[in-house]
Parts: C-alpha cells; sequence; structure tokens
C-alpha cells in the first residue's frame, strides 16, 4: 500500500508540473501532503516536513551564496572575456554554439558540482543564444547532459557514497568507469551535433560583423555602462583568481560547501563593490533569483521528508527489488544499472546509496555477483537523476536560463535516458558490469 502510495504521489506530481496545472514550488507542497493525509500519516506529518527541510537547509544555503557569489561574478564582468572569445570561435553558427556549450560545460562540471556547473555554462552561453534566437532548452539539455556523467567522479558525490555505503575502495569502483564516463562524454557531442544542427536549420547561420561605425558604438555604449552595469574590468584577474580558488576549495572539500560559498561571496562583494549602497544595490538585484530557486529548496524538503518520514521510499524499493526473479540473479549487476535510473530519479542520493545500494549489494553477493560491480552499476542511472525534481541544481538551471521546468523535462528526457543506456552498453562490452 505504502509502495503504490508513492508511486502514485511521484506520477500526480510529475503529471501536474509537466502539464503546467500547477507550479513546481507549490506542487512540491501540496502534494505530499495530500497524500500523506490520505494515507493516515496526519498526526507526524509537521515532524517529517521539519526533518526534511532540516536535510535540504545546508543545501538552501549552499545555493543562496552561489547565486549570489556568481551574480557578484557576473556584475563585474568576469565571464564578458569569455564570452567574446566564444563569439570570436562560433560566430553566428548555432551548431558551433552548441557545441561549445558542451564542451564548456564539461571542462566546468570538473568540480562536481551542478550550482556552479550551471552558473558559470548559462551565464557565458544564454547571451549568444538570446542574440541569434535560438531555443534555449538546448542549452539547459546540454548542461545539464554534461553534468549527468560528469557528477560520476569521486567527488561528485554519487561514487563516494556508493563506496562509503559498500566499504569499498574508491580506485576499485571509480577508475573503471573512466572509459564509460568517455562515452557519456561523446553522447553529449553527439546530441550537441543534432540538436546544433537543427537550430542551424531552422534559424540558419548569422553574419555577426561589426562596422567601424557599430563599433564605435558598442564602445561607447560600454564606456557610459561602466559605472552603470558595475563593470570591474581592472579587478579580472583577482575575481579570476578568486574564482579558481574558490572551485579548488570546492574539490579538495578544504570547507563544507555551505561556508565556502558565505565567505567566497563576502569576499568578492568586498572587493567589487566596497562602498555599502553599491554591496546592497547588488544584493538586491540577485534577490529574486536566490528567491525562486532556495524556495523550490524548501519545498522539495517537504517533499523528500514525507517520502522519507512515511516509509514510502522504503516500501517503493522493496517492491522493485522483490519482482526480480531469482532466475535473473547472475544478471544482477546490469538490472542494478537499469534500476538506478528510476530509483535515483525518484529519491535523493542518501536514501539511495545509504537505503536501497546495500540491499541491492547483499542480495547480488547471494548470486556471486561481486559488491564493486553493483557499486559501478548503481552510478550509471545519474545523468537521468541529474533532472529528478529533487535535485536542487536543476531548479537554478531552468530559473537561470527562463525556462519552465516541465518543458525542460519533456525535452531532456530521451536524451539523458540515451545517455544512461550508451554507458550502460560501454561498461558491458568494457567488463565494468558483467553478466
Amino acid at each position: 500500500m505504502l509502495a503504490f502510495l508513492g508511486f502514485s504521489m511521484i506520477i500526480v506530481f510529475m503529471y501536474l508540473i509537466i502539464s503546467k496545472r500547477m507550479s513546481a514550488l507549490v506542487a512540491l507542497i501540496v502534494i505530499p501532503i495530500l497524500f500523506a493525509l490520505f494515507g493516515g500519516f496526519g498526526p507526524g506529518i509537521g515532524e517529517m516536513m521539519l526533518e526534511g527541510v532540516k536535510q535540504v537547509a545546508p543545501t538552501g544555503v549552499m545555493l543562496m551564496f552561489a547565486i549570489l557569489y556568481f551574480g557578484i561574478m557576473i556584475d563585474a564582468g568576469l565571464f564578458d572575456p569569455l564570452v567574446g572569445k566564444i563569439l570570436a570561435v562560433v560566430k553566428g553558427d548555432p551548431l558551433k554554439i552548441v557545441i561549445g556549450t558542451a564542451l564548456l560545460s564539461m571542462m566546468v562540471a570538473l568540480d562536481g558540482d551542478g550550482t556552479t556547473t550551471y552558473m558559470i555554462t548559462v551565464s557565458a552561453m544564454l547571451p549568444l543564444y538570446q542574440r541569434l534566437g535560438m531555443n534555449p532548452l538546448i542549452l539547459t539539455c546540454i548542461a545539464m547532459l554534461s553534468f549527468g556523467f560528469m557528477n560520476m567522479t569521486p567527488w561528485g558525490g554519487p561514487t563516494a557514497r556508493a563506496v562509503s555505503a559498500l566499504q569499498l575502495d574508491v580506485a576499485d569502483v571509480f577508475t573503471p568507469l573512466i572509459p564509460v564516463m568517455a562515452g557519456g562524454a561523446l553522447w553529449t557531442l553527439f546530441t550537441a551535433y543534432i540538436l546544433g544542427k537543427k537550430e542551424r536549420k531552422r534559424i540558419g547561420v548569422a553574419e555577426i560583423q561589426y562596422s567601424e561605425e557599430d563599433k564605435l558604438t558598442i564602445s561607447q555604449q560600454s564606456a557610459a555602462l561602466e559605472t552603470e552595469s558595475f563593470k570591474r574590468p581592472k579587478l579580472l584577474w583577482i575575481n579570476l583568481l578568486l574564482t579558481v580558488s574558490l572551485l579548488v576549495c570546492l574539490i579538495t572539500s578544504v570547507l563544507p560547501l555551505p561556508i565556502l560559498f558565505m565567505i567566497a561571496f563576502v569576499i568578492a562583494l568586498m572587493i567589487n563593490y566596497p562602498k555599502l549602497d553599491d554591496q546592497k544595490e547588488r544584493i538586491s538585484n540577485h534577490a529574486g533569483n536566490v528567491l525562486a530557486v532556495v524556495g523550490l529548496v524548501f519545498a522539495s524538503g517537504i517533499f523528500t521528508g514525507i517520502l522519507s518520514g512515511t516509509e514510502m521510499v522504503d516500501e517503493m524499493a522493496n517492491s522493485l527489488v522483490a519482482i526480480i526473479p531469482e532466475s535473473l540473479g547472475s544478471y544482477f549487476a546490469v538490472i542494478t544499472a537499469v534500476t538506478s535510473i528510476p530509483f535515483t530519479y525518484f529519491m535523493a542520493n542518501d536514501p539511495y546509496y545509504y537505503g536501497v545500494l546495500p540491499i541491492l549489494a547483499q542480495t547480488a553477493e547471494a548470486y556471486g555477483v561481486d559488491p564493486a560491480e553493483i557499486a559501478r552499476a548503481s552510478i550509471l542511472g545519474q545523468p537521468v537523476h541529474a533532472m529528478s525534481p529533487l535535485m536542487a541544481s536543476a531548479y537554478l538551471l531552468v530559473g537561470m536560463a527562463g525556462v519552465e521546468f516541465g518543458d525542460h523535462q519533456k525535452f531532456i528526457f530521451k536524451w539523458a535516458l540515451g545517455s544512461c543506456f550508451v554507458m550502460i552498453a560501454i561498461a558491458l562490452l568494457t567488463g565494468v558490469i558483467t553478466f
């Protein structure tokens, strides 16, 4: 009954946001409350929701200060040279722009954090998409596909959780996955090529050439905006050094992520805008983005809190494991890889890797399947996990790009699913998982 209730809740939630009958923020709060009340969990519902909000609080704090930090960097003009370089290379060719998006997002995603990946990629590329009239859903799709497979790095989260949950060695799990990640990269570039070709056919190649008069006008406008738009070209190298230092600290986990972003934001604000009025104006300028994203994060905490507190998520996992016939025991690594797609979409990484994965590994061991294989297999659903409504960074991505969450889900689904199956196929061919 609990499993049925859980699956029904997910289906109703997805239907309402994809069909645009309800906003994601409202649905994340209203739907789980209604289903919890229907299931008879009324007396304990408050504590469940509060527990869920507590769990996402660090993520909410991190996103708030990450948005403010990168907002300050954008205001100061840190990414302007990057946009200029990309513009010089891709010119007005949609195909080159989409492939450039893929290469940029893959490089940025090396830090294993979706927030920084999306903020830097969208900040750099969105002006080009808007200028040529390209579909911003392509930008969100490619950025998310890149993060989906790059998130498999040991510092990205899923791999570390799988290793710790099953008490394995990182090298045994991650090193064999490198060719699989290369397959994910090729699929992302293939997707970028297909979508870029379609955009080139739809809008053509724009001639982006400036006459001397245009250049003079742009130069004058830039000079006029120098003070009004809060650009800080003289602080470019200092801002770059600060951002690189932040990324290094994020990768090496010197401090918790929320604390790093809080410190980096304060430093960036004081360096670029020492005047109090300027600081207030910059913070106010980005308050809308902060509220929209952080509001969704805390709303998702209510959703996950009820899903976990009612034990719906446990029963959903057990019901899926229970339907696997004993005759398929030797295929357990493949089964784990395939089931990781819906599992990691419907639930956060922590309950999956610390709750479901040990059950799968223990069951697989009875059939002679190595736990390391199960750990590797469990990570292969990450491209679909990246688009989960429980992923806070997904809301940041669609918010910055100005697209609807439901539209993004419909657009990316087949490409994310394709990425998962390509990686599973390569994992089988290279012996990363066996049957």
